[in-house]
């Protein structure tokens, strides 16, 4: 009777001082790592640190949305509105600085016309481009977007961070917390419970009960944070926390439909096995802005 077991192929050797690469999990484990002690160091070790961190930050991420916007066939002006975002975050360092020392002035005011004045800089951009660039308007339109989702968004981290005018690391740290507790909270439970869909033409993978896990989770270290912040009233913690909650995932949402709208799977190849800076950060987008909102009317 004949030997069933089939042959054994030889696997050539691994050449001598290769290494095999790191496993997906644990590639991702690494950069993760490393990301958040830069991110955490930065915050931590003083105001001007933290600024140019996420002034970096900001402007890989606006670069990330210029390029899938040329992905989805834009052209939009990137260098000009990296300028802008840029001149805002020099903006608001002033205006902080200035207002401290009583000498804001007209200081608001001109920064105003000078935002104005962008479209104009755009539309003869595009005069001279045109018809190279056939979707003028559009073009414009995209790169001003890209202000408003991204850079004015970002940039409103400097008011959460300056409380009456002084720089308080522990109120990013707590804002960081809160955002990690939904993500975790979410996929956590979304593994474990998830059976209804949040928005399945969206991101498939969001369930309400995963939604349900990161809200309830993100309240409790809301509630855990007034041991870092005593000075804050629970109730503005607690407050903090459902704005996290609720507009976090919305962030999410809102930049996976954009990703879907141009056709690409991450916004950038920034870290390996997270995507770019825009799919870390895109929770930010939507919470800056109200719990900044929120900071300027309790005070």
């Amino acid at each position: 009777m004949p030997d069933a077991t089939p042959p054994i192929t030889p696997t050539s050797p691994e050449a001598p001082g290769k290494k095999a690469a790191p496993s997906d999990l644990r590639q991702r484990v690494i950069y993760a790592s490393i990301g958040a002690v830069l991110l955490l160091g930065s915050v931590w070790y003083s105001a001007w640190s933290f600024a140019l961190f996420f002034a970096a930050v900001q402007v890989k991420m606006l670069l990330e949305f210029y390029r899938m916007m040329r992905a989805g066939g834009y052209a939009p002006a990137k260098w000009i509105g990296v300028g802008a975002s840029l001149a805002t975050i020099a903006g608001l360092v002033f205006m902080v600085a200035a207002n401290e020392e009583g000498t804001l002035g007209h200081a608001p005011v001109v920064a105003i016309a000078l935002f104005l004045c962008l479209p104009v800089v755009l539309l003869l951009r595009a005069i001279v481009l045109w018809p190279k660039h056939s979707k003028p308007f559009s073009d414009v339109a995209v790169t001003l977007a890209g202000l408003f989702y991204v850079g004015f968004p970002m940039t409103l981290l400097g008011v959460i961070a300056n409380f009456h005018t002084t720089y308080d690391y522990r109120r990013i740290f707590g804002l960081l917390f809160l955002v990690w507790a939904s993500d975790i909270g979410a996929y956590a439970a979304g593994k474990t419970f998830g059976k209804h869909k949040l928005a399945p033409s969206i991101s498939p993978g969001k369930t309400w009960e995963g939604w349900a896990g990161g809200f309830l989770l993100t309240l409790a270290v809301g509630w855990a944070l007034t041991f870092m912040l005593p000075d804050v009233p629970l109730a503005h913690l607690l407050v903090a926390a459902g704005v996290v909650a609720v507009f976090g995932p919305l962030g999410d949402l809102a930049e996976s439909m954009l990703k879907r709208s141009v056709g690409v799977k991450d916004s950038g190849t920034f870290m390996p096995g997270h995507g770019g800076l825009l799919d870390r950060f895109d929770a930010f987008l939507l919470v800056l802005p109200v719990l900044a909102l929120l900071q300027l009317l309790a005070n």
